[in-house]
């Protein structure tokens, strides 16, 4: 039993231990490079207001790891249970554990971070704004989205519209700024890793896939292959319909945590 994760090796190797632990073959090769946001400007400009904001959204562990790398050093505001100069704001808003996790990394105390439980059947914007909804009154608020931005436009990806998170924020009367802490780009892979993924896409591997994003920057890189054969499992609805567009032969859908991810992926050797 073959399994190729494709986000960043740094990101899942608990994972792939965990598989290997259960008897499967685990490789992870990122198809998504992370790069820093090329305006640190705005980013400072971001940390040095941050006690006006009633709520920071990171969208990624990505995104938390490159917006703290970003802190001036005069930017003078800790969260942390030792912090002597705690702040009132802002809170901390994670879509996912792999973000809450990244936040508490960094120093974030536990009680300032609102995430969907780990169990929930989906953890994305929808399943966070039902955890955060009540904190959101109106003018008053003002939220901080800190996201990434594509490298380069992909062909195989449709135009996206304003993120739906803060349709609903703005909706209440509430403020939302956006700030760009990272790039993704196309990664560098090597000829050993193009050599397993060209295998993958015939000999059974199941391939997981936790963003839309992997899968575009896959089919840039192996245009000429075919995916008839291939096996994927996603982690989202949205995932698994790009999946399918780009020709996955058989795709299933799992929730994102790992005991369901290892299910999803026994289920389809059965």
């Amino acid at each position: 039993m073959k399994v190729l994760l494709t986000r960043a090796a740094s990101e899942v190797q608990a994972w792939v231990e965990h598989l290997q632990g259960e008897g499967v073959q685990a490789e992870a090769i990122g198809l998504i490079a992370i790069l820093p946001a090329q305006d640190q400007q705005s980013l400072h400009a971001a940390w040095r207001q941050l006690e006006g904001f009633s709520a920071v959204m990171c969208v990624s562990g990505h995104a938390v790891e490159q917006f703290f790398a970003s802190k001036p050093a005069d930017a003078g505001v800790e969260w942390s249970l030792s912090a002597t100069n705690l702040v009132a704001h802002p809170r901390f808003w994670a879509t996912g554990p792999g973000t809450a996790t990244a936040l508490l990394a960094q120093g974030v105390a536990p009680h300032r971070i609102d995430s969907p439980p780990g169990d929930s059947e989906q953890l994305d914007s929808e399943a966070l704004w039902r955890v955060v909804r009540s904190q959101i009154t109106g003018a008053s608020q003002h939220v901080l989205m800190v996201r990434g931005v594509d490298e380069a436009p992909s062909a195989s990806r449709s135009p996206q519209g304003r993120p739906w998170l803060t349709e609903q924020i703005e909706a209440t009367g509430a403020r939302c700024t956006t700030v760009l802490a990272y790039r993704r780009g196309v990664p560098v892979l090597t000829t050993q890793q193009r050599q397993s993924m060209t295998a993958a896409a015939q000999d059974g591997t199941v391939w997981v896939f936790s963003s839309s994003q992997a899968i575009a920057h896959l089919r840039q890189l192996l245009p000429a292959t075919a995916w008839g054969q291939a096996r994927a499992v996603a982690t989202h609805p949205r995932i698994a319909q790009a999946a399918r567009g780009a020709g996955f032969g058989v795709v299933c859908e799992s929730r994102p945590g790992l005991a369901a991810l290892v299910h999803s992926i026994k289920s389809m050797h059965e």
